[in-house]
C-alpha cells in the first residue's frame, strides 16, 4: 500500500466514550480551526481524503493486536522475546494465558479497531450524497466497506459479537450484537467491495495497494473458512486464482521482503515509509519485532519457539526465510543479538526451552532502527490463498482437486531442490486436513494465523493446553474491562472471564 494523502479526524478514542455523560457537553462544542462532520466530506477531492484516511488506521501501532504481536505469542509458533524483562509484566502474561481483562493493549486494540469503523463510517454515510463520477464514487465507499469488514473480522475473531457501529452518530449506549449479525455484516460490506472494487491490474502505480476485487475475495473465503462454510470459501478463494491476477514469488523470503513490496503474491499489504512516526508514513510493525542488539534493529519481541523450529521438514527454505539465528549473515550484516538475553534459556531440568532467535519475516535491509519502520505487512498473500483453497476443497469431498494447490506451496519451499518436500499423495480427509494444517503452519509462521487456525479447527485445547490455553475460556479473548465500565452496564464480559 502508498502512503496515501490522509486527513486525520477528531474523533472519540472508542465510539463507547460517548456514554460519558460528564464528557458530553465538551465533545459537542464547535472545534476551532479544524475541520468538522457539518463541512467534511462535500466535495470530490474531501471523498478521496476520507477513503485515504480510512487506510491509515491499518499502520497504527495499536492496530497489530494492540501493539504487540501477541497473537503469535499465544500460540505455539513463538515465545515473548526480547530481553526476559523487557515488557514481563504487559506482554509476559500472553506467553502462558494469565492476562486478564485490565491486560495492557487490549483496550487500545479494541479502541483503535472503532476509530478505523468511524472513518470508514464517514465514507459510507457522506460519500453517497457528493455529487461525483458514479464509478469512482462506488469504488470509495467499497474500499471503505472493505476496510470496514476488515476490521469487524479482527473484533469477532478476537471477543466474538461487539457493538455494531454503522452510523457516524451511534446511540449512546450499545450492547453487543451476536456473532452472527457481527458475521453478516461483514459478508455484507465484502460482497460489495468484491462487486465494485477493479482488479490489480486496473489500479494505476501511484494507486497500488489499494483494496482491489481479489482482496475482497480473498478475505470473504477466509471469512467463511472461520464459519466453517466450505462452499462458499472454496468458491471465493477460487474466484482469486481464476482472475490469474496474482502467483508466488520465485524466493520465498521475498513474499514477505522488500523485494516482494506490491509484488504478484501481495493480495493485500499494509505499506509504509522509512520514518521512525506513524503520522509521517512509518509503521512500528517490524520495529517491534526486529532484532534487538547488534545490529540494532529493534525491540525482539516473537521469537520463535522450539517447538515451531523444531517442525520443519529438513531442506524446507521456509524455515530460514522465518528464522534468524545468531551468526546468519544477512544482507552482509552478521546476526550477534542482544548481549543481556541469553543466547540459550534452560529448565530446572537442564531442558532447552528457549533460544534467541529472530524473526525473518519483518527484516528489511538497513543500517539503523528507522529502515525497520518501513517493513510492509502482508495481510493476505496468495500462498494462503490457495492453501485456503486446498482446506475447502478437501472439507468439500474433492480432496485430489485440493492437491494441486497444496503442492504448489510446497513446490515454491523446495526453492529448486527436488530432493525435499516430496509432493503429498494422499487423499485421506482426516490426513489431508492434518497435513494442510501444519503447511500453513509453516507457510504462515509468525504472521499471526497459527493461533487462530488452532482456534477455528478446534485443536487449541489439545496443542496450547500445556501452554495454559482454556477450553471455554481462551477461545475469544475478554472485553477490555474499562469498555464494560465505560458502558454502564450495556456491555457484558465474554464466557468465564
Amino acid at each position: 500500500m502508498k502512503i496515501f494523502a490522509k486527513i486525520l479526524f477528531v474523533i472519540p478514542a472508542t465510539i463507547l466514550l460517548l456514554g460519558s455523560p460528564g464528557c458530553k457537553k465538551f465533545l459537542q462544542k464547535d472545534l476551532q480551526g479544524q475541520l468538522t462532520q457539518q463541512s467534511f466530506p462535500t466535495t470530490p477531492a474531501d471523498a478521496l481524503l476520507a477513503t485515504n484516511a480510512s487506510y491509515e488506521i491499518m499502520r497504527d501501532w495499536y492496530y497489530n493486536s494492540g501493539g504487540y504481536p501477541i497473537l503469535d505469542i499465544m500460540s505455539d509458533d513463538a515465545r515473548k522475546g526480547s530481553n526476559p524483562d523487557d515488557q514481563l509484566n504487559y506482554v509476559g502474561p500472553y506467553d502462558n494465558f494469565t492476562f486478564s481483562a485490565t491486560a495492557d493493549g487490549l483496550d487500545r486494540w479494541w479502541n483503535t479497531l472503532y476509530v478505523g469503523v468511524k472513518r470508514a463510517n464517514v465514507v459510507i454515510q457522506f460519500v453517497p450524497d457528493i455529487q461525483m463520477d458514479n464509478v469512482l464514487r462506488n469504488r470509495y465507499i467499497a474500499e471503505a466497506k472493505f476496510i470496514r469488514g476488515l476490521l469487524y473480522f479482527d473484533f469477532v475473531r478476537a471477543w466474538g459479537g461487539v457493538p455494531l457501529v454503522t452510523t457516524v452518530d451511534p446511540p449512546l449506549h450499545l450492547s453487543r450484537a451476536s456473532k452472527q449479525d457481527v458475521y453478516t455484516l461483514i459478508i455484507e460490506d465484502l460482497q460489495f467491495a468484491a462487486d465494485n472494487l477493479p482488479m490489480r491490474s486496473e489500479y494505476t502505480a501511484s494507486d497500488m495497494g489499494r483494496a482491489t476485487k481479489g482482496a475482497a475475495q480473498a478475505l470473504l473465503a477466509r471469512v467463511y473458512l472461520f464459519m466453517n462454510d466450505y462452499i462458499n470459501a472454496e468458491k471465493y478463494a477460487l474466484d482469486v486464482i481464476n482472475s490469474n491476477q496474482y502467483g508466488l514469488e520465485p524466493v520465498y523470503a521475498d513474499a514477505n521482503g522488500v523485494k516482494g513490496n506490491n509484488g504478484i503474491e501481495s493480495v493485500l499489504e499494509v505499506g509504509a515509509i522509512q520514518v521512525d512516526n506513524t503520522d509521517g508514513g512509518g509503521s512500528q510493525y517490524g520495529n517491534v519485532q526486529g532484532v534487538r542488539g547488534t545490529p540494532n534493529r529493534g525491540w525482539g519481541f516473537n521469537r520463535p519457539s522450539i517447538d515451531f523450529r523444531n517442525s520443519f521438514e529438513t531442506g524446507d527454505a521456509r524455515y530460514k526465510g522465518t528464522v534468524i539465528n545468531l551468526g546468519d549473515t544477512l544482507d552482509g550484516v552478521v546476526i550477534l543479538g542482544d548481549g543481556s538475553t541469553p543466547d540459550v534459556t534452560k529448565d530446572a531440568q537442564g531442558n532447552i526451552i528457549e533460544i534467541e532467535c529472530y524473526n525473518r519475516k519483518v527484516w528489511v535491509p538497513g543500517e539503523d532502527v528507522i529502515t525497520q519502520w518501513g517493513f510492509h505487512r502482508r495481510l493476505i498473500r496468495y500462498a494462503d490463498v490457495l492453501l485456503m483453497t486446498a482446506e475447502a476443497l478437501n472439507e468439500n469431498g474433492k480432496a485430489a482437486q485440493a492437491l494441486t494447490y497444496l503442492n504448489m506451496v510446497r513446490a515454491r519451499a523446495r526453492q529448486g531442490n527436488n530432493s525435499v518436500l516430496p509432493d503429498i499423495t494422499t487423499t485421506v480427509m482426516n490426513e489431508l486436513r492434518d497435513i494442510i494444517s501444519t503447511e500453513r503452519r509453516h507457510e504462515l509462521g509468525l504472521e499471526g494465523w497459527r493461533f487462530w487456525d488452532l482456534i477455528r479447527t478446534g485443536k487449541a485445547g489439545t496443542v496450547l493446553g500445556p501452554l495454559g490455553f482454556v477450553v471455554g475460556k481462551h477461545e475469544l479473548l475478554p472485553v477490555p474491562q474499562s469498555e464494560i465500565d465505560i458502558s454502564q452496564g450495556s456491555l457484558v464480559q465474554n464466557p468465564n472471564w
